[in-house]
C-alpha cells in the first residue's frame, strides 16, 4: 500500500477532497473514496479518512470555535448518535444499495431546486432537527454520508457561512471520532502503513483545508450556498452511480 504509485495518486487527491472539506465541511469521503480504492484496499481507505477527517474536523472547527452554534449542536449532536445506532441496525438488515439510490435523489433533487429556486429561502423551525439530527446520523452510519443532511438543515437555519462550516465540521467531527475509536478497538491502526500514509497525508489535507478556507473568505453567503448546492448535486449523483454499479 505505501509506495510511490500509490502516493502519487493519494496526495492530489486529498487536497481536492479537502479543499471542499475547508469550502463546505463534507464530502471528503464522497470525492476521495472511488479514486483511493483504485490504489488501495477498501478496508484500508475507510481508516485512513477517518482518522484525517477527524484531524479535518478539529483543525476547522478549532479555527472556527467561535462560530459553532451551540443551540444547534446541543441538539443535533444526540439525535446523531441515536441516529447512527438506528443506521448500524438497518445497515445489517436492509438492501442498502436502495437506500443509497434513495439518498442519492434526495441529495441532487434537493441541490438543484435549491440552485434554481429563489434566491432568498425561508429558515425551517427548530422542529426539524428532530428528523435532520436522526436522519444524518442513520446515513452516516450506512455509507459514511452523513454529513450534506447537516449542511441541508443548517443552511436553512443559520444565516452565517462561518457557523454553518464551524457547527458542520464539529458534527463531522464527533461523528468521525466514534468511527476511529471503534477502528482502533479492533485493532486496525495496528497496522504502520497505515498509520505512515495517514502521516504523510497530513500536508495534503491541510494545503487542502487552507485552500478551500481561502476561497470561502471570497465568497458571499449566496454565493457559498450556491456552491453548496451544486456539491450536493455531486453527492447525489455519486451515490446514485455507486448504488447502480453495486
Amino acid at each position: 500500500m505505501f509506495d510511490w504509485t500509490t502516493i502519487a495518486i493519494v496526495l492530489p487527491t486529498l487536497v481536492v477532497a479537502y479543499i471542499i472539506f475547508g469550502i463546505a465541511g463534507f464530502g471528503t469521503a464522497l470525492v476521495a473514496a472511488p479514486v483511493l480504492a483504485h490504489v488501495m484496499p477498501i478496508a484500508s481507505v475507510v481508516p485512513l479518512l477517518a482518522l484525517l477527517d477527524f484531524a479535518a474536523a478539529a483543525i476547522n472547527g478549532f479555527q472556527l470555535s467561535d462560530k459553532i452554534a451551540k443551540d444547534e449542536l446541543f441538539w443535533l449532536a444526540p439525535l446523531m448518535i441515536a441516529g447512527s445506532i438506528i443506521g448500524v441496525t438497518l445497515l445489517i438488515s436492509l438492501p442498502a444499495t436502495l437506500m443509497m439510490f434513495l439518498l442519492g435523489v434526495f441529495a441532487a433533487g434537493y441541490g438543484i431546486h435549491s440552485l434554481f429556486a429563489a434566491p432568498i429561502q425561508p429558515r425551517i423551525g427548530k422542529g426539524w432537527v428532530g428528523i435532520f439530527g436522526a436522519v444524518g446520523g442513520i446515513f452516516s452510519a450506512m455509507f459514511g454520508s452523513g454529513g450534506f443532511v447537516y449542511a441541508v438543515y443548517l443552511t436553512r437555519r443559520l444565516d452565517d457561512k462561518d457557523a454553518i462550516r464551524a457547527t458542520q465540521s464539529t458534527l463531522i467531527g464527533m461523528s468521525t471520532l466514534t468511527r476511529v475509536l471503534l477502528f482502533l478497538a479492533v485493532g486496525i491502526y495496528s497496522d504502520f502503513n497505515l498509520l505512515l500514509l495517514a502521516l504523510v497525508s497530513i500536508p495534503a489535507m491541510g494545503a487542502g483545508i487552507y485552500a478551500g478556507q481561502w476561497f470561502t473568505l471570497r465568497l458571499s453567503r449566496e454565493q457559498f450556498l450556491r456552491l453548496v448546492y451544486v456539491l450536493l448535486i455531486g453527492t447525489g449523483t455519486t451515490l446514485m452511480v455507486r448504488a447502480i454499479s453495486a
